[in-house]
């Protein structure tokens, strides 16, 4: 593993928290060379002292609701080493609520934030891979980007959609040589659910009990490092033959059984 990603040049974006700040601490270990980002300079920094090689480290903010700022940050990203070799899109956040009760805006701000700051900087970030001839874009979904729940909607179609958009990019660009790669997370034990977008658009603020006993962040990022260096085109990261993994096959080959037994899911 280590041979595979030494003096690799990682671009992790959302490397603040949560998965993305687990793969900066496994990447980092294994000799990559990374560049972190995301709105918080400040918790950007903290991961990059909690490092066991800082020095390989190199910060650069970056706002995922700030489209006017994608061509410069991403000339800056692709300056520091001269090219990149794998962009981690990381960034966003979750929603809870009906479609009933969630606000048009709250869900135009989870497909700004989740999908549409994904397509913006991916078609900044394309140029540079096709000059290079080669690139990996390594995209976090979601198993929400493939099977819909009670009161996730504004989520799950952020989340679908990223689906749709990158299996397109990944036929279209084969023959330049970069490769996509989406991960299909189940519960991975982070605070994403303290930042969850309730129907007015405030954070809930409150851990959400099936991410608490998710697969921990750590072992999220090992898996998810392994699939990279596989070029899996599409992979589930979670617990193994646990409910979400099992629904996958549901929805695979079962689809209308799946269908009746999430009417009667309760989320939290």
């Amino acid at each position: 593993m280590k041979k595979f990603f030494q003096d690799k040049i990682v671009w992790i974006i959302g490397a603040s928290s949560g998965i993305g700040e687990a793969l900066v601490y496994n990447l980092n270990a294994l000799g990559s060379k990374l560049i972190i980002s995301s709105r918080k300079k400040e918790e950007l920094n903290r991961v990059k002292e909690g490092a066991s090689h800082p020095e390989n480290i190199h910060v650069l903010t970056l706002d995922l609701l700030d489209f006017s700022l994608f061509k410069e940050k991403t000339r800056e990203a692709f300056s520091i080493h001269e090219r990149i070799d794998y962009v981690f899109l990381n960034g966003g956040t979750s929603s809870r609520g009906t479609v009933a009760e969630m606000k048009f805006e709250v869900q135009q701000k989870l497909m700004n934030l989740n999908y549409f700051s994904y397509v913006g900087l991916t078609k900044e970030i394309l140029p540079f891979f096709k000059r290079q001839k080669e690139g990996a874009f390594v995209v976090t979904s979601s198993i929400m980007g493939k099977i819909g729940t009670p009161n996730r909607s504004a989520y799950a179609a952020s989340k679908h959609a990223l689906h749709g958009f990158f299996d397109c990019l990944r036929a279209e660009v084969a023959s330049d040589n970069i490769k996509v790669i989406l991960l299909v997370p189940g519960h991975v034990s982070t605070q994403i659910s303290l930042h969850t977008l309730m129907p007015d658009g405030s954070p809930k603020m409150e851990k959400n009990r099936l991410h608490e006993k998710g697969l921990s962040k750590e072992k999220a990022a090992f898996q998810i490092i392994k699939a990279v260096k596989k070029n899996k085109k599409e992979v589930y990261i979670g617990k193994k033959y646990n409910q979400e993994h099992l629904s996958l096959y549901l929805f695979r080959f079962f689809p209308e059984l799946l269908h009746k037994i999430i009417q009667k899911i309760k989320t939290e």
